[in-house]
């Protein structure tokens, strides 16, 4: 999406991270954006019993009800486990607190699976520590530097959403104890996934989600197992703790903000509803750089990252899946050079192929 809604899309992206170091060819990256910039999976429902019908469900738009999970980030406070699990057994956990004071949001996410791990986050500047390694680094907006930086999404992109999904709202749950509506957002095509919500009654903040296939399987799942609303959040810690870096180490930020068209690529035509996002050049010690170029139809993301074919790094080409997230590794020839190419995202490896097959290098 444009811009996080929520800290849930950090929480869903750190859980991911052993899977995405473990599988060769990938360069870990902050690369896959949540669903609705919050979360693209959920655990499994409690009592084995999904939803219950509603009598009379609100019907809503795709737009309206994508801007009322958007503006559940004003929440006042809350403190959950947020749990993510995926269709092959995997599961990993953090916990997170959120509190909003006037114009100023902060949130810390703490991993309780993998590696130690802590996010904090103050409206759109983002600090992660590492304790093992004693590092911390630094994300804030307009810190990238680069010619020719692609702007993000406006809120057309609402508008866009509803041209490729439909909504429906089947029934309502209680979730971590507390009431919610349960929407359905369906796709219009074969490009991308389906989306069940459960979004809380008085605020719409999402509190679970499942991801699904387009025979409505369930890949993966992302749920608050426990979250206390209006929970007694002090901004002022958050605040303290996120700047308490003594006894860390600065990491430089490995990216610079630049363009598709400044790195020399476009694609040759676009893929229906995938609206370009940023585009950035990776600083890697194994190619020396590396273009991710991020695109989003509204609700799932797309990164293509391109990096010089080495051949001794790059042996296999093929697709991995981890529950929704799909990797695709293809080589490609530009000219008399040849890339390495990684297209990873919440779509179907036929997506992910389709961006490959039109992506090419500028004259």
């Amino acid at each position: 999406m444009a811009r996080f809604a929520s800290m849930l899309a950090v929480a869903v992206r750190a859980l991911r991270r052993r899977w995405l170091r473990s599988w060769p060819g990938v360069v870990l990256l902050s690369c896959v954006g949540g669903t609705f910039g919050l979360a693209n999976a959920q655990a499994a429902p409690s009592g084995g019993k999904a939803w219950e019908p509603s009598v009379e469900p609100r019907e809503r738009s795709v737009s309206e009800w994508l801007l009322r999970i958007r503006q559940a980030s004003r929440v006042p406070s809350y403190v959950g486990t947020f749990v993510v699990s995926s269709d092959n057994g995997a599961m990993s956990s953090a916990r997170i607190w959120h509190v909003r004071q006037g114009d100023v949001e902060l949130e810390r996410v703490e991993a309780l699976t993998g590696s130690p791990r802590a996010v904090f986050r103050r409206n759109d500047v983002v600090v992660t520590f590492l304790p093992q390694s004693h590092t911390f680094k630094t994300e804030r907006p307009n810190m990238d530097t680069g010619k020719g930086a692609s702007k993000p999404l406006d809120a057309d992109i609402f508008g866009l959403t509803a041209d490729f999904y439909t909504a429906r709202q089947i029934g309502q749950d209680r979730v971590a104890g507390v009431a919610t509506d349960i929407v359905q957002l369906s796709p219009r095509d074969s490009l991308r996934f389906g989306y069940r919500i459960w979004s809380e009654k008085r605020t719409g903040l999402a509190i679970k989600t499942e991801t699904l296939d387009r025979s409505g399987r369930v890949l993966e799942q992302a749920a608050f197992s426990e979250l206390r609303l209006d929970a007694p959040v002090k901004a002022s810690t958050l605040q303290r703790m996120m700047g308490d870096t003594g006894g860390y180490k600065a990491e430089a930020s490995p990216r610079v903000l630049s363009s598709a068209e400044a790195e020399g690529w476009r694609m040759k035509s676009e893929i229906p509803g995938f609206k370009p996002q940023n585009c950035y050049r990776h600083a890697t010690v194994m190619t020396g750089q590396m273009v991710q170029w991020i695109f989003s139809d509204g609700l799932a993301a797309v990164s293509v990252f391109v990096e010089p074919f080495q051949p001794e790094r790059h042996v296999r080409e093929g697709v991995a899946v981890m529950g929704a997230t799909h990797a695709l590794t293809r080589r490609l020839t530009a000219g008399e050079a040849q890339w390495w190419v990684t297209v990873m995202g919440e779509a179907p490896a036929s997506t992910l192929g389709a961006f490959v097959d039109n992506l090419e290098r500028r004259p």
